[in-house]
């Protein structure tokens, strides 16, 4: 799963496991043809590659998340400042905050963060 980055509509098929777990395969064919008008066949395919890349279990035909979806999002965090701006969080903060001011409560969390995070 490392590095996988889901295409649109697998994301859509992911939040409504998120959403729905732990949920019957069944349940979820239902729910994927109310939601996303997808075919029995397309739900099983697509519920299959994403289990093979180690995102969901299907056990006794219930669905369940692998991987939760704040691992899922920090993943694809770390890999937009890896790719955007090479790794280094100082630039992606500089263009974060784009001449913005922060408060003061901001700037001590932001503190605390750091002293909690960093290298000894």
């Amino acid at each position: 799963m490392k590095g996988y980055k889901l295409t649109e509509s697998e994301l859509k098929f992911t939040e409504l496991i998120w959403q729905n777990e732990p949920i019957g395969s069944g349940d979820l064919v239902k729910l994927c043809k109310q939601e996303l008008d997808w075919k029995k066949s397309t739900t099983y395919t697509v519920l299959k590659k994403l289990g093979e890349k180690g995102f969901f279990q299907n056990e006794n035909s219930v669905v369940y998340a692998l991987i939760s979806k704040g691992d899922y999002y920090a993943g694809q965090s770390v890999r937009f400042v890896e790719d955007t701006y090479g790794g280094s969080l100082p630039k992606f903060l500089t263009a974060f905050m784009g001449g913005k001011k922060i408060s003061n409560r901001q700037a001590e969390e932001l503190k605390k963060l750091i002293d909690e995070h960093k290298e000894n």
